[in-house]
């Protein structure tokens, strides 16, 4: 597998500052964003769709430095009802989805986007609990006349594109989990698949080791975040694994994300690196930073560390003892 990172906490630095720094600390891959919550610091989307001599230059920048784009990445929530956000958000998949494959980007990736409760609400609702049974019937309204219909008309465009789209399981949208993830891929297209991230999995209670295992049989992992999480029984105690304070309170928070390593150990990293490469995914293992203690270049760089130690990098030998 190679090693990549997520260029958005280096958005400060150009573009070519920016590839510069990833190709000298031994990565192979950047994931860019190209709108919506992760921004378009590095790509200027509508420029390229609308230039191929642009989007030439711009592969070759990545290229000249011995990289690859993982994925383009604009997750937003298409389904909110702020119509003028949704709106941008669908915009900016779209036209996502068509540079990627102009530019022969395998992966897209972004939330699966969470509707209201009826067809006037004024905010996002997530159910999470089937009882009062106004929940359930929320949940089952929500998925059947918004997830489904949208997402069945993204994967007919993803496929038209020869892209996957990678949805991060990511609480607070409905997909979410592993069985919510397949669920909506039976209803919908093979296009559509993981953008399996572990810390949201372990706040969730979920082992990403299963999760791996789960979605892997179905060849369903399309791309895969590195990000731990620390969870503080302690204050779990207090406040559950749904804390709803803010990120900045990190002393009590029940859960805070950390750097690849300081959440959980290597050997569980190492466990998930080897499940990706059993259960059949051998792509990019792709950085993303939020370690509210550390500084960006100190997390990032802990990050690559720990990550090169338990990468499986080569292809496996064939069984000479066997």
């Amino acid at each position: 597998m190679k090693l990549g990172v997520f260029t958005v906490l280096f958005a400060e630095k150009s573009f070519e500052e920016m590839l510069d720094h990833v190709r000298d600390s031994g990565l192979e891959a950047v994931e860019i964003g190209t709108g919506g919550y992760p921004g378009n610091a590095h790509c200027k989307i509508d420029e390229l769709l609308e230039d191929q001599s642009k989007r030439e230059e711009f592969l070759k920048a990545v290229k000249d430095r011995g990289l690859v784009i993982s994925a383009l990445s604009c997750h937003g929530n298409p389904l909110t009802p702020d119509q003028a956000f949704a709106d941008e958000c669908d915009s900016v998949l779209r036209k996502t989805i068509e540079l990627a494959g102009l530019m022969d980007v395998p992966v897209v990736n972004t939330f699966s986007g969470t509707p209201g409760d009826h067809e006037n609400a004024k905010a996002p609702n997530w159910p999470v609990a089937p009882w009062p049974p106004e929940f359930a019937n929320v949940l089952e309204w929500q998925w059947k006349e918004k997830l489904i219909p949208y997402w069945k008309e993204i994967g007919a465009l993803a496929e038209k594109h020869n892209v996957k789209i990678g949805l991060e399981l990511h609480a607070g949208f409905l997909v979410h989990t592993p069985y919510t993830m397949l669920k909506l891929r039976e209803e919908t297209s093979p296009a559509i698949g993981a953008n399996l991230d572990p810390s949201h999995l372990w706040w969730q209670g979920i082992d990403p080791v299963a999760a791996i295992k789960i979605l892997g049989k179905e060849n369903a992992i399309h791309h895969f975040h590195a990000k731990d999480t620390y969870i503080d029984q302690d204050n779990v105690n207090m406040y559950g694994l749904t804390d709803m304070q803010p990120y900045g309170n990190i002393q009590t928070r029940a859960w805070n994300f950390r750097s690849v390593g300081c959440g959980h150990s290597l050997q569980d990293w190492s466990d998930m690196i080897s499940a990706l490469r059993t259960f059949g995914y051998d792509y990019v293992v792709s950085i993303e930073h939020e370690d509210p203690i550390m500084s960006i270049e100190e997390g990032f760089q802990r990050a690559v560390d720990n990550l090169k130690a338990v990468n499986i990098k080569e292809s496996p030998a064939d069984m000479w003892w066997a």
